[in-house]
C-alpha cells in the first residue's frame, strides 16, 4: 500500500471581493492540484502575483477558501483545512503544521530565547531542553548572546528572521511552509539556513516554500510545483 501524502490540495479556488472597488472580485486560486509527501521539498514557483504566498495562507487555515479541499494527513488521520473549524486548526498548527513568513510575530517583553523555545514546550519538550536547544539554534544562526533575552522587537530584519526560522526548527511539525526564508539574510546565514531545512527532508518533514532565489531552490528543491495565474478580475 503506498503511503499517502502529508498535503494533498484539490481543486483550490480563492477569490477576494474588492467592496471599495465596486465590489470587483480578485481571483487569486483557481484549481490548484498539488501533494506533498514526506521527505521533499517542494518549491512553489510562478511569476509575482501568482497566489503563492496566498496559497501557503490557504493551507495554514490563515485564508479560508472559496472551494477545493487543503486534505493533510497525520497519525493517521485526514484533516480538510477548508472546512475545519478553528478550534481543529489551532490544534494542527501546534502538532502538525508550521509555517515560517517573511515576517516574525512578536509579543512585547517576551524574549528572543522564549519565543524560539515555546513551541518546542508546547510540544511536551522540558522547559530546560527547549531552552537549550533554541540557544544551540540561534547560536548557529549567530544571534549574539547578549540578545537572548531582548525582544526581536529591537532586532533587524535579518535577525528577526533567524529567530523566526529558528523557532520552526526548534519543533518541526510534519508539515512545515516557508515563505521566502532567506529572503532578508547575508549569504553566510542563508547557506546555514539552507543547511537546517535540508536537515528537515532528511529527518522526514514535508516542505512546501516558496523560494525565488534560483540557486537556492536548485540547492533544495526536489521538485517544482508551478502555480499558474488565475483571472484576475471579474464583476461581483
Amino acid at each position: 500500500m503506498s503511503i499517502p501524502p502529508v498535503l494533498s490540495v484539490r481543486k483550490l479556488s480563492k477569490r477576494f471581493t474588492l467592496h471599495h472597488q465596486g465590489g470587483t472580485v480578485l481571483n487569486v486560486l483557481d484549481g490548484v492540484d498539488m501533494d506533498v509527501h514526506a521527505g521533499e521539498i517542494a518549491a512553489l514557483t510562478g511569476p509575482s502575483g501568482a497566489g503563492k504566498s496566498s496559497l501557503l495562507k490557504a493551507i495554514y487555515g490563515t485564508y479560508r477558501v472559496n472551494g477545493g479541499s487543503i486534505i493533510v494527513n497525520h497519525d493517521g488521520f485526514e484533516t480538510d483545512i477548508a472546512t475545519a473549524e478553528p478550534r481543529v486548526i489551532a490544534a494542527l498548527r501546534s502538532n502538525t503544521i508550521g509555517y515560517v513568513s517573511q515576517f516574525l510575530r512578536v509579543i512585547p517583553r517576551v524574549s528572543a530565547l522564549d519565543i524560539v523555545a515555546e513551541p518546542a514546550i508546547e510540544m511536551g519538550m522540558a522547559r530546560d531542553a527547549a531552552l537549550e536547544r533554541a540557544r544551540t539554534l540561534l547560536a548557529a544562526l549567530r544571534i549574539p548572546d547578549h540578545l537572548l533575552s531582548l525582544s526581536p522587537l529591537t532586532f533587524s530584519g535579518g535577525e528577526q528572521q533567524r529567530v523566526n526560522i529558528a523557532r520552526a526548527v526548534a519543533a518541526p511539525r510534519p508539515l512545515l511552509l516557508f515563505d521566502e526564508p532567506t529572503a532578508s539574510l547575508d549569504p553566510v546565514n542563508r547557506a546555514t539556513v539552507l543547511g537546517m531545512i535540508g536537515e528537515l527532508r532528511e529527518a522526514g518533514t514535508a516542505v512546501l516554500g516558496i523560494f525565488h532565489d534560483p540557486a537556492d531552490r536548485k540547492t533544495l528543491a526536489t521538485r517544482d510545483i508551478s502555480i499558474t495565474p488565475a483571472r484576475k478580475l471579474t464583476d461581483a
